[in-house]
């Protein structure tokens, strides 16, 4: 009799799981797909941003533009500084991957492998850390992001969320806040030094640049031109 018992409650237990793991896809997916046609206000980093205690507290600024209110030479400038197979990929470079882990078991120092959506789906579901866990979610939201949204969507969710500066997100606050203009009268050498930024917004100083942000600069310059500048976009 307790057998039986307790065979029916692990046959119930399975069944909650089933059933909260089929919720939790539709919901997420849902929530995904909804973002073909909803400009999201905040993200996950820009809350953690703003209520943890990690960084000392600070006014988060953030303007929604769309992506033709946006200069093509900001989007260029951050798909030629962090993803340069953008509209080729699936979510994931695996060339890239693959040589990250080259590299460790090389020894050598890390270098990031995060597409643009994988960076997206980073700052607007999960949060910042290293865990399997975490690891696993991204992968997920991820498949999800590109399964569900245009490459254009993913771009323009992208250049409106991304941290720019200390609690600066997004293009228009980019612009307004560090050059003192709209997102869409950047120039090429503005929207250069804005992606050069982006591996370390808070770290890298742009107004004055460092040497080294110059050179970084003229770097992604180079790249976009390889990249086939403003048609690379036509692509998308």
């Amino acid at each position: 009799m307790a057998k039986t018992k307790q065979i029916g409650f692990f046959r119930r237990l399975r069944r909650w799981l089933i059933r909260l793991t089929l919720l939790w896809l539709v919901v997420t997916l849902m929530g995904v797909l909804s973002l073909r046609w909803f400009n999201p206000p905040t993200t996950a980093f820009m809350l953690q941003r703003a209520y943890g205690d990690a960084h000392p507290a600070t006014e988060l600024r953030h303007q929604w533009r769309d992506l033709a209110a946006i200069n093509p030479a900001l989007a260029m400038s951050v798909i030629a500084a962090e993803d340069q197979k953008f509209a080729d990929h699936w979510g994931f470079d695996v060339a890239a991957i693959q040589q990250v882990l080259e590299d460790r078991q090389a020894g050598k120092s890390m270098r990031g492998a995060s597409t643009i959506s994988q960076q997206l789906s980073k700052n607007l579901f999960l949060w910042p850390g290293r865990s399997w866990l975490r690891k696993g979610l991204e992968v997920y939201f991820t498949a999800a992001i590109e399964s569900l949204l245009p490459k254009r969507r993913i771009l323009e969710l992208y250049l409106n969320l991304v941290e720019f500066g200390d609690g600066i997100y997004g293009a228009e606050a980019a612009a307004q806040s560090i050059f003192g203009v709209s997102a869409t009268a950047l120039t090429a050498q503005q929207s250069a030094l804005l992606a050069a930024r982006l591996p370390a917004p808070k770290t890298y100083a742009i107004n004055p640049p460092s040497a080294y942000m110059q050179q970084r600069a003229r770097w992604i310059q180079q790249q976009i031109k390889q990249l086939g500048s403003e048609a690379y976009l036509d692509q998308l």
